[in-house]
């Protein structure tokens, strides 16, 4: 296993000391291990929402340009009609 070093500001070592004198971690490594394996998880996560995002547009545009969907100009012009509607 290879090693890094590094350097924290007082406040932050204290803090990470305090998480492992709490019994949340074993040492600082194994802290910084759970901090990389969040981020991992987090970048991953992004990733995944970003391809369902690519897709449902991508879907949206198919279905557009097939004659489906609302357009949202239409939409809009309606509502605003109905609210001033209500305000009579």
């Amino acid at each position: 296993m290879a090693s890094m070093n590094i350097s924290l500001p007082d406040p932050m070592r204290d803090y990470v000391q305090a998480r492992i004198d709490d019994g949340h971690y074993a040492s600082v490594s194994d802290y910084v291990r759970d901090l990389i394996r969040r981020d991992q998880g987090v970048i991953h996560d992004e990733g995944r929402w970003l391809r369902e995002l690519d897709a449902s547009i991508s879907e949206g545009l198919a279905e557009m340009h097939a004659g489906g969907g609302t357009d949202l100009g239409e939409v809009c012009d309606a509502v605003l009609t109905e609210i001033r509607k209500a305000r009579r």
